[in-house]
């Protein structure tokens, strides 16, 4: 198969996580597609194929003769989408030989990916582009990056291009940043590993955001309109105080680069409960803890003025910027800098303006920098991916894990 029947055939998969859920997976449905991943590897020869109780999917390419010395190198993506936007009944469009015009991604409802407000659309013109029909978003954040991993290794196989052991694996749960819960590094057995789980061709990033989750809980006291006058005590509205409160132009719409920001994810009450939702996200650790400081100060001024007990406030860590462990091992950088200008891609070291796998996994002994899939405006209806982008990325990961 070639990248792009790949890529075609994981995106009509719906397998988008739950972070309501406490199963691992979150969903079953993610297992339907884990299932079919450990078949095509066994199929292409690999070795101990798998997939775990909870999920997980992992397989082996054994190292070629002569190159048993060479670094254990694994590659990951994850096998969920993101539970922030329709995934189910996903009907990809191809547009070939983009023609740098707007493109009309479905008539009938009036949605239109124009290049005003996505100028990077521009970046793509003559090349093959897959997009969404407008009602669901692609998928290829990351099953891009799962079709890509599998293509390479049935390349470097059928065409016996020297290498040393190369450890697949296949996670669930990463959209609710819970895929790396159960991850068996030690049974992996990498002495390092990439995430093919980043955007434009290209991009090679080894330092993302420190993150935290915020749970706000609001108690209020219902009283009927009518006779409330000093008596009731309104819990959504004292939820639209708190978020009032936080600095109004450190959102992802207002924030770049190294920005960081509060993000309201989700809100549901009434008068008598309401809960906001944030993740919270800062690249500078320090700033990060003063950010989720915050929160617990906002929480007690609220509690002074409306009644102890009014606001409750959960802040609950998830990663932390993998730069301070990476650091420490810039030749697997550079390894990935090189494998791109190999293949005559500029790498572009950007953040990551959000996080992977590989952050909490570089944590926990495994270090992982994550690599470009060639996709763009990830967790949407405007999501897109150059046809082109995935054939580079796999010439990259060949060149990635030849022994050399």
């Amino acid at each position: 198969m070639t990248v792009l029947e790949r890529f075609l055939k994981y995106i009509a998969m719906d397998t988008q996580s739950d972070e309501n859920s406490e199963s691992c997976p979150s969903t079953q449905k993610q297992k339907e597609l884990a299932g079919i991943l450990v078949e095509e590897m066994k199929q292409m020869g690999l070795t101990d194929c798998r997939m775990d109780d909870k999920g997980y999917v992992y397989g082996f390419c054994e190292a070629t003769k002569g190159c048993e010395k060479q670094p254990i190198i694994g590659l990951i993506a994850h096998m969920d989408t993101a539970p922030s936007f329709l995934g189910e009944g996903v009907n990809p469009q191809i547009v070939k030989n983009y023609d740098g015009k707007d493109i009309v991604l479905n008539k009938e409802k009036e949605i239109v990916m124009s290049t005003e407000v996505f100028p990077n659309l521009l970046d793509y013109t003559g090349e093959d582009l897959v997009v969404t029909d407008g009602t669901t978003l692609l998928g290829a954040d990351d099953k891009a990056g799962v079709a890509e991993i599998l293509t390479a290794l049935a390349e470097i196989i059928n065409e016996g291009i020297p290498h040393g052991k190369i450890c697949i694996a296949f996670t669930p749960d990463e959209e609710i940043g819970r895929g790396a819960d159960y991850f068996d590094i030690s049974g992996f057995g990498a002495d390092f590993a990439y995430t093919v789980d980043g955007g434009a061709l290209g991009e090679l990033e080894y330092e993302n955001f420190n993150a935290a989750s915020g749970v706000v809980k609001f108690h209020g006291v219902n009283i009927h309109p009518g006779e409330a006058k000093n008596k009731m005590k309104n819990a959504s509205l004292i939820a639209m105080e708190f978020n009032s409160m936080l600095p109004a132009k450190q959102t992802p719409a207002h924030t770049e680069g190294y920005e960081g920001f509060y993000h309201l994810c989700r809100m549901e009450g009434d008068e008598e409960n309401a809960i906001l939702r944030y993740i919270i996200r800062d690249h500078d650790r320090e700033k990060f803890e003063n950010r989720k400081e915050i929160f617990e100060s906002i929480k007690r001024f609220l509690n002074e003025k409306y009644g102890e007990g009014t606001v409750a406030c959960e802040v609950k860590d998830s990663y932390y910027n993998m730069r301070e462990m990476i650091e420490k091992r810039m030749e697997i950088v550079e390894r990935a800098k090189k494998a791109f200008e190999e293949c005559n891609v500029v790498a572009k070291i950007v953040p990551i303006r959000g996080g992977t796998d590989g952050a909490r996994l570089s944590y926990e002994g495994l270090l992982c920098p994550n690599l470009s899939t060639g996709g763009c405006n990830f967790h949407g209806k405007y999501e897109f991916i150059s046809v082109q982008s995935m054939e580079k990325m796999v010439q990259v990961l060949k060149c990635l894990v030849s022994a050399n």
